[in-house]
């Protein structure tokens, strides 16, 4: 097997305009580039220390039992 030509990759990117066009190839990067941002953001977010709420046994109450 040989690596694709020029003419190979020509074939193929005019395929895929004609298939996709340029208005949604350019949103669909838009979106890549927004989801890997917002991954980015969530990782920074995740290093932050989480505060823990802190409960008492008076905060928590036992079932009521039934009379069988």
């Amino acid at each position: 097997m040989h690596a694709p030509g020029i003419w190979g990759i020509l074939v193929v990117a005019v395929v895929v305009i004609l298939l996709f066009g340029r208005g949604k190839i350019s949103g669909m990067m838009g979106e890549v580039a927004s989801g890997i941002k917002a991954f980015q953001k969530g990782m920074k977010d995740e290093d932050k220390p989480v505060e823990r709420v802190a409960t008492t046994t008076a905060d928590v109450r036992e079932p009521e039992k039934k009379d069988v």
